[in-house]
């Protein structure tokens, strides 16, 4: 890799302690091949491990420090993402190692070293010949994609950027999601470049401002499972009132009752509409299919499906469908009940958090942070 490798800066501890952590490896056993791509949360090359003569896929990006060094906020987040990696849950990509890249005065790199896979879900279905995907097909991806969000839930993650360009799917039709929990970790830098973020995917009660938690990962599994049908994005929204105008015009205008208090936009703001029927906009689905489109596209979140009902559909029991059983890959870390992602604590748009608060505690208490020099395990 281009950057020269320099000793980590100091981690800061809970309160103010320091945390007696090994030294991050260094990235110098990575070739690049190629940029993959450039998103909200980096630079992604492809490369080789030339330890073990693997492709990987490299996110680097740069982090904020503190006067102490880098945030032990930070580095919870990064020591969940390395353990739910140890899970090896067939629909998430797994983290496989983290390297310390260059450091200048308040700024460092960091390489975030995941597996590789080929393709993503929006290339994938520009790929797709006319008439598109069968309807066996579209049912195997949509299930895929909502184990990967049960799971992340169930671990206390809420993705909060699920869309078609951060779905990867593999050669032999595996779906697996990715950039799940990295926003948390930006949340502590301000070093991002500018980007244009896609609203398309983006649910009512992110649009307005309000709180949020599970759900909004659900709205999205809506917004794709239309698109593989459609081949094109149910609501592409230019803006947030846009956006919201987009889902109003199909959906139809909420009551005023429906109307969430303290949101950023008004209801007034908008005409009243009855919506369309989505059996006219997407007349290629069955009854069943239609069913679970309609519960993930609700406008309250708290009336919203979880992925773990989803995943009881008759859209998928009819077909012999079966969730797999919990996983938790660190009994340290706070679990809802029976690995389910029922829970719905809510989270402020002001810390825009994706995951729960229930762990920000001291280091100390936080599992294995030891985790994060480990490689590949």
């Amino acid at each position: 890799m281009p950057d020269t490798a320099v000793a980590p800066p100091p981690l800061a501890g809970g309160r103010g302690r320091p945390v007696n952590l090994p030294l991050l490896r260094d990235p110098d056993h990575y070739e690049e091949i190629n940029v993959i791509g450039n998103g909200a949360y980096g630079t992604v090359y492809k490369a080789r491990d030339t330890i073990n003569d693997s492709i990987v896929a490299i996110k680097k990006v740069k982090l904020g420090l503190t006067e102490d060094g880098v945030p032990m906020q930070v580095l919870r987040e990064i020591s969940l993402l390395k353990q739910l990696g140890k899970a090896n849950h067939p629909n998430i990509v797994r983290l496989l190692d983290i390297c310390h890249g260059q450091r200048l005065d308040r700024e460092m790199v960091l390489y975030l070293v995941f597996e590789h896979v080929d393709q993503d879900l929006n290339s994938y279905i520009e790929k797709c010949p006319s008439p598109g995907l069968g309807p066996d097909r579209i049912k195997d991806i949509i299930w895929q994609i909502l184990s990967g969000v049960d799971f992340l839930h169930s671990n206390r993650i809420v993705h909060r950027d699920l869309k078609p360009q951060n779905i990867l799917v593999s050669r032999d039709c595996s779906v697996k999601l990715a950039d799940f929990g990295l926003a948390r970790i930006y949340d502590f830098s301000s070093l991002l470049t500018t980007v244009v973020v896609t609203l398309w995917y983006r649910s009512p009660e992110i649009l307005l401002g309000n709180s949020y938690a599970t759900p909004v990962d659900l709205w999205s599994c809506g917004c794709i499972f239309a698109e593989l049908f459609l081949r094109k994005p149910l609501f592409p929204g230019q803006y947030e009132g846009d956006q919201l105008n987009q889902i109003f015009q199909i959906l139809g205008t909420p009551s005023p009752a429906e109307w969430p208090v303290n949101s950023s936009i008004g209801r007034e703001a908008f005409s009243s509409r009855q919506g369309r029927p989505l059996e006219h906009i997407i007349p290629e689905m069955d009854n069943h299919a239609l069913d679970l489109l309609k519960k993930l596209l609700v406008f309250c979140a708290d009336e919203r499906v979880s992925a773990s009902k989803a995943l009881l559909h008759p859209y998928f029991s009819e077909d012999g469908f079966r969730p797999l059983p919990p996983t938790s890959p660190n009994s340290s870390l706070p679990s809802m009940s029976e690995g389910s992602s029922e829970a719905n604590t809510s989270l402020s748009p002001a810390t825009t958090s994706t995951s729960f608060s229930s762990h920000e505690t001291s280091g100390e208490s936080f599992g294995d942070l030891s985790g994060l020099v480990e490689n590949g395990n």
